[in-house]
C-alpha cells in the first residue's frame, strides 16, 4: 500500500514530510523550527517571537518588499507564527510556484539580514502589540491564567515577552538566537497540495544539506506541583467580566488524548455543548462560553472561557463547576458520546481538505511527535475510546487542587462571593 505521507531525513537531521493532493490547485509549504516561548528565560523572553517578525524584513537575496511582492504578486499568501514550542514560516501559493515559495522561505530562515534600522522599528511595533493585548481583556485573561498554571516558569510567561525583556533585544542577541536554534536537526519542511514530492526533496536537499548537524533544542520541563486553588482577579471597569478557568491536563501524546478531545466537545466545543446550553441558552448568563485544550510535550491544559454579565459572575462560575463535576460523577450518555465522536472526526476530515491545514497538521506532528498521523489512524484511535475513558479524564482533571481561575472585570464588591463558589463536588 502506498504511504499516505512521503517522509525523509537528510544526513544533517532535517526532516521533510509531504502529502500530494493532485486535485488541488494550491501548494502550502511551511518551515517548522523546534523553538518557541518555553525555550527562553526571563532575560531573553520574546526573542523567538521578535526574530519571527524580523525574518520578513529582508534576506541576503530578497528585500522586505520583494518577499511580499513575490508571493502576493502571484496570488499567494505569506505568514508566520510563534507558539510555546514551535516557530513556523508558511506560504500558500498556486502549485506551479513551488520553487519560488521554497527559495523565499529558506532564505528567510537561513540568510536573514536582521537590519538594525528594522530592529529599532519592530521593537516599537511589538511593544505596541504587547499594549494592545493588555488592553483586550479577552486576551489578557489567558496571560493571567498561564501565570497561575505554570508560575515562575517559561511556559507561564507571555510568548511576546515583557517590556523589560523586549528592551534588551538587539541585533547580536537575535543573530545568536537564530544561529543557535535554527539548525537542521530542529527543522521540518512540510508541504501539502499539488506537488511533485521527488522534486521537493531534491530542492530541499540542494538548499539545506550544507547546514551542519547539531544537537536538538531543549527546554525547561514544566513544574506541576499545586496544593490548592489559585485565583487572580484583575480589577478593571469593563462592561463584561472575562473569565478563564484552567486545569493542567494531558501531554500531547498521552494515551487518553482523544478522550480529552471528546470531553472538550461535550463540554464546550460547539453550540450543542453542555456549557453553551446551560449557561447561554437556558439562563442567559453569558454571551460567549466554550472550552479549549492546550497540548505540549510534557503537559497540557483544559480551559473554560467565558464573557459573563458582571452581576452574574458568582452564579455563572457555580454553574460551570457544577457541569464539570457532572462529567466525573457519571458516564456521558451513549447518544452524547456518539455525537461527540462524529463531530470530532468530522472536524478532522473537513480541516484536512485544505492544503494549508493539512500542511500544518503533518508539519506540527512531525516536529513534535516524530510522526505524521493519517486521518485513518486518528479515526481508528478515536473509535477505540470508551465512555469510561472520558470519566477517567474528567476525574483526573477536575480537582480543587488543580483549579486555576483568572478574571478581569469590576469585581471588587463580589470577589468574596466568587471565591466561595470555587468548590468542585
Amino acid at each position: 500500500m502506498k504511504p499516505v505521507y512521503h517522509k525523509s531525513i537528510l544526513d544533517n537531521g532535517l526532516r521533510i514530510v509531504s502529502h500530494c493532493m493532485p486535485e488541488r490547485q494550491s501548494l502550502s509549504l511551511g518551515i517548522f523550527i523546534k523553538v518557541g516561548g518555553r525555550y527562553e528565560n526571563s532575560e531573553n523572553k520574546g526573542t523567538a517571537h521578535f526574530l519571527e517578525h524580523l525574518l520578513f524584513k529582508g534576506t541576503k537575496n530578497y528585500s522586505c518588499r520583494r518577499i511580499k511582492e513575490s508571493i502576493e504578486g502571484v496570488g499567494g499568501s505569506l505568514n508566520g507564527f510563534t507558539s510555546e514550542e514551535l516557530t513556523c514560516y508558511l506560504v500558500k501559493i498556486p502549485s506551479l510556484y513551488m520553487d519560488k515559495a521554497l527559495n523565499i522561505l529558506s532564505d528567510m530562515v537561513i540568510r536573514p539580514t536582521l537590519p538594525k534600522v528594522e530592529i529599532k522599528k519592530e521593537k516599537t511595533v511589538i511593544l505596541e502589540e504587547l499594549k494592545m493585548y493588555r488592553d483586550l481583556p479577552q486576551s489578557y485573561v489567558y496571560e493571567l491564567l498561564d501565570e497561575l498554571l505554570w508560575p515562575s516558569q517559561p511556559l507561564g510567561a507571555p510568548i511576546i515577552g515583557t517590556v523589560d525583556s523586549l528592551l534588551k533585544i538587539n541585533r547580536d542577541r537575535l543573530a545568536s538566537f537564530q544561529e543557535g536554534y535554527y539548525t537542521a536537526t530542529n527543522m521540518v519542511i512540510s508541504a501539502a497540495g499539488n506537488i511533485d514530492e521527488g522534486k521537493l526533496k531534491k530542492e530541499v536537499t540542494k538548499i539545506f544539506s550544507a547546514l551542519p548537524k547539531k544537537a536538538e533544542n531543549i527546554f525547561l520541563k514544566a513544574q506541576e506541583k499545586q496544593e490548592g486553588i489559585r485565583i487572580k482577579v484583575f480589577h478593571k471597569d469593563t462592561e463584561q467580566t472575562h473569565m478563564a478557568l484552567g486545569f493542567r491536563g494531558l501531554k500531547r501524546d498521552h494515551p487518553l488524548r482523544h478522550a480529552l478531545g471528546l470531553l472538550h466537545v461535550i463540554l464546550g466545543a460547539n453550540m450543542s455543548s453542555r456549557l453553551f446550553n446551560e449557561l447561554r441558552e437556558k439562563r442567559g448568563l453569558t454571551y460567549e462560553i466554550g472550552t479549549m485544550v492546550k497540548r505540549f510535550y510534557d503537559t497540557g491544559a483544559f480551559l473554560v472561557h467565558a464573557g459573563i454579565d458582571n452581576r452574574k459572575v458568582p452564579a455563572a462560575i457555580a454553574l460551570i463547576l457544577k457541569e464539570l463535576a457532572k462529567t466525573k460523577s457519571a458516564l456521558v450518555s451513549e447518544g452524547e458520546f456518539n455525537r461527540a465522536k462524529e463531530f470530532y472526526i468530522g472536524q478532522l476530515k473537513l480541516g484536512l481538505e485544505d492544503t494549508m491545514e493539512h500542511m500544518l497538521w503533518i508539519g506540527e506532528t512531525t516536529a513534535t511527535l516524530e510522526k505524521a498521523y493519517s486521518s485513518a489512524e486518528i479515526i481508528a484511535e478515536v473509535n477505540q475510546v470508551k465512555r469510561n475513558d472520558i470519566l477517567e479524564v474528567a476525574r483526573h482533571l477536575f480537582k480543587e487542587s488543580n483549579l486555576n481561575l483568572s478574571l478581569i472585570g469590576p469585581l471588587k464588591r463580589i470577589e468574596g462571593a466568587i471565591r466561595k463558589q470555587l468548590i468542585l463536588n
